[in-house]
């Protein structure tokens, strides 16, 4: 069966060359010069140009650290400048960097130089984020459009530094393109079922253990609240995905199991069920299973990076659909663990896929969970498009995330879970309510439902608010954002320290 995803080579072909671009060749191309947030060129090519430029425009220097110049230079070079400040945060040199990089890869260029110049600690740092920026935007996504086929990047080449490992980088482009490829899929392309037969290539490709949960051994699991959501589709394709990556001999992550489990809500469509969303709202709902491809885009980090920990992934793939064998309000159903929920509105399906999936996952005692979601509106409403939120069982796990996001240019916030909370979701015919009508703070409601699935397992919650971002945001041009990849491999990278 073809691949319903794009298949070029991956991140473009990279060249180090330590010695500065000083001087340009005759033949037409597309070049970034990043220098540093001075009144210096230090060295730098066509400085007259570019100050002429720059005076046209009545601009000065300076002007260049918040809006990158894009000009033409004789033999037909379409040519970017920037300059960084050493102090800003990952995230601002993000989204300057996507700003330089867009009108280049516009153009469909094939090969970009990038030139750094100034101290060698800044040329380095330079380097690194620019390939990565340019890597990521480099790459193609799934299109259908008819007239102009894009091409992606192939080559880079890099002139001011040489001898740079950047295979983190270029494994980190590579892993959220594929999130974002995934994620763009129409619903009619990817489904539960074909999504399945996805990632079993992508499990041969990589040598991943796979072991599929499909309805049958779910009933015999008695996961009744996947399986609740899974009727609406009527097709008994939906399954519980278990993937497994068993690192390389290191420190590894310490704990009860010694691994780290990730999970992702894979619903490949959402409705909304009885409880239908209006057309407004139900617009773009084949991206409710971006937190699966999220946890997939770190998977394959990982194998790429041979990162020294060992990660089971558990995907919860399925449509919530309108049927007549969809589930409805005021049903009460048994999950995995035993816990009987009432259900009380059949929009919240997120959370109950969720929960047999975290029961799952919590019974091997990994060391902690990750659960990556597009869950909860209220979240959207707390933050914007611009950051995600996160929820843990654990001080010292949500501390970590929002360090990891500072780091990585993917910044969360974090919410507190206090107990009280869970007065709002007392029932009075099951253990626990799915949710409540009202969804006053329902990110955390959401958060303190999920928590009765994990035990005493270190747990934490993304709530992908920025997911999806009008115009890009961070390091990627398009709306998709994949984000939580960038945050989730710096995450991993801090059990490997």
């Amino acid at each position: 069966m073809k691949s319903l995803l794009p298949q070029d080579a991956g991140p473009a072909h990279l060249t180090q060359r330590r010695a500065p671009l000083h001087k340009r060749g005759k033949d037409p191309g597309h070049l970034l010069v990043l220098l540093p947030a001075d009144e210096d060129w230090h060295g730098a090519p066509d400085r007259q140009t570019v100050e002429a430029a720059m005076k046209r425009r009545q601009k000065s220097a300076a002007e260049l650290v918040e809006q990158p110049l894009t000009l033409e230079l004789e033999g037909g070079w379409l040519s970017v400048w920037l300059r960084l400040e050493a102090d800003a945060t990952p995230f601002k040199w993000h989204e300057r960097l996507r700003q330089a990089v867009k009108p280049l890869l516009d153009e469909q260029a094939q090969l970009l130089r990038i030139a750094v110049y100034g101290p060698d600690d800044f040329r380095v740092r330079a380097a690194r984020a620019a390939v990565y920026v340019a890597s990521v935007n480099g790459m193609t996504l799934p299109a259908w459009k008819t007239d102009r086929p894009v091409k992606p990047l192939q080559r880079l080449i890099l002139h001011g530094v040489a001898g740079l490992d950047l295979q983190w980088e270029q494994a980190l482009a590579q892993a959220n393109t594929l999130c974002r490829r995934l994620t763009l899929l129409p619903p009619n392309l990817l489904t539960p079922a074909s999504y399945r037969v996805e990632i079993r290539k992508l499990a041969k490709a990589w040598g991943w253990r796979m072991e599929e949960y499909d309805a049958r051994r779910l009933q015999a699991l008695k996961a009744g609240a996947f399986l609740a959501v899974a009727r609406g589709s009527g097709h008994e394709d939906a399954a519980i995905v278990r993937l497994g990556y068993p690192g390389r001999t290191g420190k590894g992550v310490r704990g009860k199991g010694g691994h780290l489990a990730l999970v992702g809500k894979g619903i490949c469509f959402d409705t909304g069920g009885h409880n239908l969303k209006p057309a407004r709202y139900m617009h773009n709902m084949h991206d409710d299973m971006n937190g699966s491809a999220v946890a997939l885009g770190l998977l394959l980090a990982a194998s790429q990076m041979k990162l020294p920990l060992s990660l089971e992934v558990w995907l919860a793939i399925a449509q919530n659909h309108l049927s007549p064998e969809a589930y409805t309000q005021n049903e009460v159903v048994t999950a995995l663990n035993g816990t009987s929920i009432e259900i009380v509105h059949t929009d919240a399906e997120g959370r109950l896929v969720l929960a047999d999936t975290l029961a799952l996952a919590a019974r091997d005692k990994p060391a902690a969970i990750l659960d990556f979601a597009t869950l909860t509106g209220s979240m959207a409403v707390a933050l914007g498009e611009r950051m995600s939120g996160v929820i843990s069982n654990r001080a010292e796990l949500a501390a970590r995330a929002v360090a990891a996001g500072e780091a990585s240019g993917e910044r969360v916030v974090a919410f507190p879970m206090p107990e009280d909370y869970d007065q709002a979701l007392d029932s009075l015919v099951a253990d626990v309510k799915q949710c409540t009508l009202e969804s006053e703070a329902d990110h955390i409601l959401a958060a303190r439902f999920l928590q009765r699935f994990v035990g005493d397992v270190p747990w934490l919650h993304m709530d992908l608010s920025a997911s999806r971002c009008k115009g890009g945001l961070g390091a990627v041009n398009s709306d998709i954002t994949g984000f939580g990849v960038a945050w989730g491999l710096e995450m991993l990278r801090s059990w490997c320290d």
